[in-house]
């Protein structure tokens, strides 16, 4: 079993970082305790109903823009709360990121997930590298349950081993937030080597940034929360002008869906 006090151990670590090697991603049960999620869980309803009002557009996202209680993404969290950026800077899911790249790691990302009750859209097959636009492509993406997750309410799955080959063709999606998803999933190497693990609150997954991963919709009566965590390699150098040029797209979608 893992566990977070063995990131310690050299041993351990390098184990881990094998095993990620291999797959492209990794479970840790029980990341965080419970007394940590009910904190979380806390401070994200104290955000959500006194400053979501001030974020920027481009960092709040609905599955329905007129009715917020339809709330889906969250970005950029450290910038509202300290807890957050405690979570995400000098913290041990930036160790374990470190650990997993072989590298010192930039943190650029804490967002807050969540698939509303029946109506929270699937998340289309796609790869987090696609987006973050580096070379090399070096950088992980942290997924951790706010609350236990199955096939019922929207579990995360992974293309075991997809990270070795590289970034596949993309195109448009209508899913706010994943505009971008792989236009040729579905091959049967993709559908062969599928996996999910159903999480309960506390678990983190975590994936290297060319993993192939999608998420079904939420079918049940439940909520599905999370948070989300990017970290980028040190050596991983950014193309400025191809993520000026999709935010400004970004920008342009989310004042369309404003004005609907």
């Amino acid at each position: 079993m893992k566990h977070v006090d063995d990131l310690m151990d050299k041993t351990f670590c390098n184990k881990l970082r094998q095993d990620f090697l291999k797959d492209g991603y990794i479970l840790f049960p029980k990341f965080i305790q419970k007394n940590e999620i009910e904190k979380i869980n806390q401070r994200l309803v104290e955000l959500i109903n006194t400053k979501i009002n001030d974020m920027p557009a481009k960092d709040v996202y609905y599955e329905d823009i007129n009715n917020k209680d339809t709330l889906k993404q969250l970005q950029r969290l450290f910038e509202y709360d300290p807890l957050f950026y405690n979570m995400m800077f000098g913290s041990r899911f930036q160790k374990l990121a470190s650990i997993l790249l072989d590298d010192n790691v930039i943190g650029k990302n804490i967002q807050y997930f969540n698939k509303p009750p029946r109506i929270g859209k699937p998340t289309p097959p796609h790869q987090d590298g696609y987006y973050f636009m580096l070379t090399p492509n070096e950088a992980v993406t942290m997924w951790m349950a706010l609350e236990d997750v199955n096939s019922e309410n929207g579990c995360v799955r992974y293309v075991k081993g997809s990270h070795k080959y590289g970034i596949r063709s993309h195109g448009r999606t209508e899913t706010l937030g994943f505009s971008q998803g792989i236009t040729d999933y579905g091959c049967p190497n993709d559908l062969e080597n599928e996996v999910f693990h159903p999480t309960q609150a506390g678990d983190l997954l975590v994936h290297h940034s060319l993993t192939i991963h999608r998420a079904d919709g939420n079918k049940s009566n439940r909520s599905r929360k999370a948070m989300g965590f990017i970290y980028y390699a040190e050596k991983a150098q950014v193309d400025k002008t191809a993520h000026e040029e999709y935010a400004k797209n970004l920008a342009s979608e989310l004042s369309k869906q404003k004005k609907i």
